[in-house]
């Protein structure tokens, strides 16, 4: 039987004497069409929001989860709760694997961003055979909580995902998504113990950096007088900050695809972008609320005072919060087309904390960043080509990021193809590399001068001012007129939640649409694709584009002009208290004294225990002698290592990595005394030796050929191994393969025994 579109129909024999006029009446009647379709995915979108938000847990996971710990039960209760993430059919998981905990962000939507789809941040880690965890909260907060009860209770989390993994071979993995990621590293700062490696993906951290011209939303306090308005909206909610706000302040910042894009999308591939918009407006939508005292704290002590990274915030016992307390591997994960989280306020904080590598290395910190060159800010968090690659590679080499030497690292990613050396030893379609690099290479991305800075340092004064201001004479005044039903009416009536609630069934001028799409989609006629008024559609859709990011430009350009005029004043500064000759940066985190006292004590017992260790101590410092003068570790290299220690009795990865760190701290403070060492470290059987000096050479060639350096290096570890031909060929890894495949057949075997 023909298809609705080859049968003969009353449209046809309307259209076809038409002639030259046929594709005008075409696009007349699909446009028609079309526009009823788009109006029915309208009216889902309101349902489904409706229906969204009468869940008792609203969420948008992909996936099954069982309930752990209700963060309502704690002593300080809190609307937030960890949850085991269930494997789908067909997933395996290794028990003996770190777990992976994801936290969502709280900053407007509801949770579950993390666990999206399949191809999400859960999804890979599940794809790499690691237990999941998720943090998600409820659309309300419970009275009174404040941004530290929810870090404690987050505390209780982390300490119960441990204890359902003591056999784990590392701490659980945390994933901080945006506003999670700050959350995350103030934890981490206070209880570095409960943390394995953390990643923070589109995580602000240095609130005041940027560049001028590129990162308009840095902006946005001072032109608004700094957080009083922020306490107003509170009041206006009776205590609650609708996160509706929050979202359509991200919505402003690209007014093009807010107003148009985005739906003309949704228009102009109606027959197949239903199901995709409506599965990202459920999220989209899903506005929860903040505690006055929760957002006050955000916006005043990070976003305007910018006070983390310079250890100006305190818990309530007075304890200060140092990023450099944290022990933990940080991968950040950022964008240059992220216009909410640009790279320099994902990495400046790195800045503000260290004056140099070396003193990355003093504190025992280890961070591996990664650039995305185009990727928006919620698709580091929502597109599955980003899960795939970036988080993929990182979800399956947390390991080797656990155990690199501590430094400042760039992860690179490169395409296998046919020419990769050993790329059975890569996981997916990529090879990570962790490459060095120095703070240059961060200040390379730009960022504020100190004239920059004093004009935030100002609007950072006037805010506490006006606030001030507002709460002495204003807000006794706004709470005693506002009540819970009528802050409940405003919240309804916020933009924000109108455009969903006024296309639902409760509209009853949306009653005939569900009708009508029906009897388009048994009667659709797509228009040709080379309908010449299609190409007009197309056409005017870009010059509409093109006007409104006009328009946000030079709005843009007028802000942030006179955002440097008002601050940059020299009478505004003097009034604020800020010193206009200050010659250091006010973002800068205040030495520690007692840290440089450490580090040299530190140093000197290193310099003792160079001659201490046997054979395994040796063979890691000669690798890491002969792979400092790469600047980078390659994920083949690691795995090619991996297989070796699992065929010669798997040292424990805790304890790999104190070994790894250890050995490369001596490399640093007495380069030529530790290699001087190795002959005596030795055991004197030549045979040792020489298998030893080979699986040095298997795991430092698993990235290809060696270098001009690599050979020089090689020498001389020969030598000091008491090797005479110490040729560096690349030898053929399969040796490593098959020594792991006989050490697996081995534990199968064991396995089954027990079983019996």
């Amino acid at each position: 039987m023909p298809s609705n579109q080859e049968q003969p129909s009353s449209i046809d024999a309307f259209i076809t004497p038409l002639g030259v006029f046929a594709p005008a009446m075409e696009y007349l009647v699909e446009t028609a069409q079309r526009s009823v379709l788009f109006w029915d995915v309208m009216r889902q979108r309101g349902n489904q929001y409706r229906q969204h938000l009468a869940e008792s847990a609203p969420h948008v996971l992909d996936y099954e989860v069982e309930l752990l710990v209700d963060g309502r039960t704690l002593d300080r209760p809190v609307n937030y709760g960890l949850v085991r993430v269930v494997p789908p059919a067909g997933v395996e998981i290794d028990p003996n694997r770190r777990p992976f905990v994801i936290i969502d962000p709280r900053a407007g939507h509801g949770p579950g961003i993390g666990g999206f789809k399949a191809d999400s941040e859960i999804g890979v880690a599940f794809k790499a055979g690691y237990p999941c965890y998720f943090v998600g909260f409820l659309p309300d907060p419970v009275p009174g909580q404040t941004i530290e009860d929810i870090a404690r209770a987050e505390a209780v989390f982390l300490e119960s995902v441990a204890a359902l993994h003591p056999d784990a071979d590392g701490r659980p993995c945390i994933i901080g998504n945006c506003q999670a990621g700050w959350a995350v590293m103030i934890l981490a700062a206070v209880r570095p113990e409960l943390f394995g490696p953390i990643i923070i993906a589109g995580s602000p951290l240095s609130y005041w950096a940027g560049v001028r011209g590129q990162n308009p939303m840095r902006y946005s306090g001072g032109l608004l007088g700094g957080s009083w308005l922020t306490a107003f909206a509170s009041d206006l909610g009776h205590g609650k900050f609708d996160g509706a706000w929050l979202v359509q302040n991200f919505e402003s910042q690209n007014p093009a695809n807010t107003l148009w894009s985005k739906q003309y999308n949704l228009y102009s591939k109606i027959d197949t972008e239903g199901p995709r918009y409506l599965g990202f407006e459920r999220w989209w939508g899903g506005h929860v609320n903040l505690n006055a005292e929760e957002i006050q704290f955000i916006v005043d002590e990070l976003f305007i005072g910018n006070n983390l990274t310079a250890g100006r915030i305190q818990a309530s016992d007075g304890t200060a919060i140092d990023l450099r307390n944290i022990r933990s591997p940080i991968v950040v994960f950022c964008s240059k087309g992220d216009n909410v989280t640009p790279p320099q306020q994902a990495l400046g904080w790195i800045l503000d904390l260290y004056e140099n590598v070396d003193q990355i290395r003093s504190y025992g910190q280890t961070i591996v960043y990664a650039i995305h060159e185009t990727v928006g800010h919620l698709g580091i968090f929502v597109s599955g080509g980003v899960a795939k690659k970036e988080h993929g590679e990182f979800s399956s080499n947390i390991d080797l990021i656990d155990t690199l030497p501590p430094g400042l690292y760039e992860a690179v990613f490169e395409t296998k193809t046919d020419d990769t050396a050993n790329p059975d030893l890569a996981t997916g379609k990529w090879v990570m590399r962790c490459e060095t690099r120095t703070l240059d290479d961060i200040r390379a991305l730009g960022g504020n001068d100190l004239a920059d800075e004093r004009c935030f340092a100002t609007a950072a004064r006037v805010s506490e001012t006006n606030l001030a201001l507002y709460r002495t004479f204003a807000q006794p005044m706004v709470r005693s007129l506002m009540n819970l039903p009528v802050a409940q009416w405003m919240q309804q009536l916020h933009p924000s939640r109108l455009q969903y609630e006024f296309f639902s069934n409760a509209n009853p001028i949306m009653a005939p649409v569900a009708t009508m799409a029906e009897q388009v989609r048994e009667n659709r006629r797509p228009v040709a694709s080379d309908n010449p008024f299609v190409a007009m559609q197309e056409n005017a859709s870009r010059q509409i584009v093109a006007a409104l990011d006009a328009w946000r430009q030079a709005s843009e350009t007028i802000a942030e002009r006179y955002f440097f005029t008002v601050y940059g004043s020299p009478a505004l500064q003097a009034a604020a208290g800020i010193d206009a000759g200050g010659t250091r940066s006010l973002r800068k985190a205040s030495k520690h004294p007692l840290h440089d006292e450490l580090v040299q004590k530190r140093i000197t017992e290193l310099k003792s225990r160079i001659p201490a260790g046997g054979l395994r101590e040796a063979i890691i410092r000669a690798l890491l002698y002969v792979g400092l003068a790469r600047a980078a570790v390659d994920e083949r290299g690691f795995e090619a290592l991996r297989r070796i220690r699992r065929a010669h009795g798997d040292m424990p990865l805790s304890s790999f990595k104190a070994l790894v760190r250890e050995q490369f701290y001596m490399l640093l403070v007495d380069t030529e005394a530790a290699l001087a060492a190795l002959p005596s470290m030795l055991p004197s059987d030549a045979d040792t030796r020489r298998k030893a000096f080979d699986l040095i050479k298997q795991a430092l060639s698993a990235r290809g050929e060696f270098s001009a350096q690599d050979n020089e290096r090689m020498q001389r570890v020969a030598s000091a191994f008491g090797i005479d031909d110490a040729s560096t060929a690349v030898p053929n890894l399969t040796v490593i393969t098959s020594a792991r495949q006989e050490a697996q057949a081995k534990a199968s075997c064991r396995a089954s025994r027990s079983g019996e």
